[in-house]
């Protein structure tokens, strides 16, 4: 199967059998990334969490009160 880089455009054959090829044929939506770019992206992510000013902003969980 041909899976094409939504980034760098780079066309790389999976095996039809992997499991990402799996999820590309059942979800179209799904964004498939080179491993390039996905160690690229790895990388700089890694070197601004080191900088300490990267701030990963998430939902918090509220905790739901009992009914008495």
């Amino acid at each position: 199967m041909n899976a094409k880089c939504a980034i760098c455009d780079a066309v790389v054959v999976l095996d039809q059998g992997s499991f990402q090829a799996k999820r590309l044929r059942n979800r179209q939506e799904k964004m498939f990334l080179c491993p390039a770019c996905c160690e690229r992206i790895e990388q700089r992510t890694k070197a601004r969490h080191a900088t300490g000013q990267f701030k990963l902003y998430r939902n918090k969980k509220k905790k739901r009160q009992l009914i008495k």
